[in-house]
């Protein structure tokens, strides 16, 4: 019986195949038969085996007229592609769901050519994304009173150093329950002034812009050497070892502002292929009602788009960065980043204003409690490949 049915079957299709080819046969097409299976072939494709009609056997000129044709449908679809992307928040992700594909460039493919033009086009300018800037300040003294308790006043404001004691001559120890009593050096409880460290970050700065005081560093190195005889004191190896990297990272920034810049680069991308999927989840979140309207893919394919978008704007931050304030680019990029966030919302899912800016502010909110501490620790672990 099943063979039965099968042999039906291919009666069937190679009926209908007969009658399209004598029906286009009679309008005047002409058919040939297919290199592959020998059936009646009409098309580009043959519709009983799928073997391709086109031979590929073309002339130099061809495949020059051929390339060069491509080329041109592939700009013209660029500038389709950048142009929805700029000045028409949420049409990429529109078109998608619409199953409109072919005149732009397929969302994951965008988001992965528009983050390399970023890193390349910073790159080549020689912008990084990041520089800290060690600087120091004078306004801290250290006393100490009748009982041996060091202060730190700074500003005025006095303030108890735990684990800190001094002695008569002013000399301070250092102890803590996993550290011996051991004298500082270079640390005196006599009111002198001592100096604190401070990081100044500086944002799309050309590399080797930003330098450190030479009168500066050398305090710093100074700094960091008295830091390093108090982690000697420090009985647990892994204190001793978590000490000994700090003092390198804060020598690398002390020589090199832009030596975060590296590492910086080197974890943005996968720290954001964790983000993409978890802002797709929050919008999928606030539009469950939706849910059989707007499939997990679809909110996939707007949170690649909207950060497709924001690398773009990133881009354009950069260039600015060289002749505006960084204050005055920080409120362009996050006012930018903002309004395309909520315009993108209101084209692709369609609701009231209403709705659209409630649960804009709730996503926002929602995606910045994730973003902040991601970027803390981004920075961390940039700071640790120093």
């Amino acid at each position: 019986m099943p063979d039965d049915i099968g042999a039906i079957s291919e009666l069937g299709t190679a009926a209908a195949i007969e009658l399209a080819a004598s029906t286009l046969v009679q309008r005047g097409a002409v058919p040939m038969r297919c290199r592959n299976c020998g059936a009646p072939m009409l098309g580009a494709f043959c519709a009983a085996c799928g073997q391709e009609r086109e031979s590929h056997r073309h002339s130099v000129w061809d495949l020059l007229h051929n390339f060069f044709e491509e080329i041109a449908s592939f700009d013209s679809r660029i500038l389709r592609t950048a142009w929805a992307l700029v000045a028409r928040p949420g049409e990429l992700s529109v078109a998608f769901r619409e199953g409109r594909t072919r005149r732009y460039v397929p969302a994951l493919r965008l988001y992965l050519f528009m983050s390399l033009i970023f890193f390349v086009a910073l790159s080549m300018a020689g912008i990084a994304l990041l520089q800290l800037e060690l600087g120091i300040k004078y306004q801290e003294t250290i006393v100490s009173d009748s009982h041996h308790n060091v202060f730190a006043v700074e500003d005025g404001k006095r303030s108890p150093m735990k684990g800190f004691t001094a002695d008569a001559k002013g000399n301070v120890y250092f102890s803590a329950p996993q550290v011996s009593r051991r004298l500082v050096s270079g640390l005196k409880a006599d009111g002198s002034v001592h100096y604190q460290l401070r990081a100044i970050p500086h944002y799309f700065s050309r590399i080797g812009s930003i330098k450190t005081d030479r009168k500066v560093q050398s305090q710093i190195l100074r700094e960091v050497e008295a830091d390093m005889k108090i982690g000697n004191n420090i009985n647990s190896p892994l204190g001793r070892w978590i000490m000994r990297h700090i003092q390198a990272i804060l020598k690398a920034l002390a020589m090199d502002p832009a030596a975060v810049n590296g590492p910086l680069t080197e974890w943005i991308p996968r720290i954001l292929f964790v983000l993409l999927p978890l802002f797709a989840l929050i919008l999928a979140g606030f539009y469950w009602r939706q849910h059989k309207q707007f499939y997990f893919v679809d909110h996939l394919v707007f949170s690649l788009n909207y950060h497709t978008f924001g690398f773009a704007l990133f881009l354009v931050a950069a260039i600015l960065a060289q002749v505006l304030p960084e204050s005055t680019i920080a409120s362009v990029v996050f006012l930018g980043l903002a309004l395309y966030l909520l315009l993108a919302m209101k084209r692709f899912y369609g609701q009231s204003w209403f709705w659209t800016g409630a649960k804009f502010a709730f996503v926002g909110f929602v995606y910045l409690c994730f973003l902040f501490p991601t970027v803390l620790t981004l920075l961390a672990v940039s700071l640790w490949g120093v």
